[in-house]
């Protein structure tokens, strides 16, 4: 097993969030991790990306090459185009369609989505739609973890393990909230395949 995961948006969308709980799951589940210093501007606006590599053998690199990408977790739309260049052929895009929109030649939310379908696998979320059903904003970045899951190849518990263990000291009310963010952006992901098979 072996995914090479880049995780995407800007200042402030709880990027460090999304792979501090991957990394918690795979040191749980016992799998090699290496990941990169987030780049970017980590202040809120800023564009910030982190690069994850787990696998079940020892890793060389915490840099992902252009075109190895497994997936690409990301909580913007145009950051999502941004890192186009690294995802495989066979890789997956998960995205947010909510735009962060901090600069005034912004492109038109419609213009984004259209360029993310010609993605060949590609999901696109409405992550703080969800996140308001459950009353929680704050948790729309674990939404877009929760719709990534079923690429990652390790299992949901282990992931909810991770979010005790990163959200445990703000107490329980918070890490339900997030655990039920991660499954309704897993159960998203299950039924948008079912569809398309």
């Amino acid at each position: 097993m072996k995914k090479d995961i880049i995780i995407a948006g800007v200042g402030g969308q709880g990027i460090l969030s999304i792979a501090a709980t991957i990394g918690m799951a795979a040191v749980a589940g016992k799998i090699h991790i290496k990941q990169s210093e987030v780049h970017g501007m980590s202040q809120r606006g800023g564009d910030v990306q982190a690069h994850l590599r787990i696998s079940d053998k020892p890793i060389a690199s915490d840099i992902i090459p252009k075109g190895k990408a497994d997936i690409i977790i990301s909580v913007e739309p145009m950051e999502s185009l941004r890192y186009l260049p690294f995802l495989s052929e066979t890789g997956w895009l998960v995205t947010n369609s909510n735009p962060f929109i901090n600069i005034s030649n912004y492109p038109e939310k419609a213009e984004l989505i259209e360029q993310i379908k010609q993605v060949k696998n590609h999901i696109i979320v409405d992550a703080e739609e969800i996140a308001k059903s459950i009353k929680s904003r704050l948790s729309s970045n674990i939404v877009m973890l929760g719709a990534a899951s079923p690429f990652i190849d390790l299992p949901l518990e282990l992931l909810e393990d991770g979010l005790r263990q990163i959200f445990g000291r703000k107490g329980e009310k918070i890490v339900n909230v997030n655990i039920k963010a991660l499954q309704l952006g897993r159960e998203l992901t299950e039924n948008e395949l079912k569809i398309r098979n």
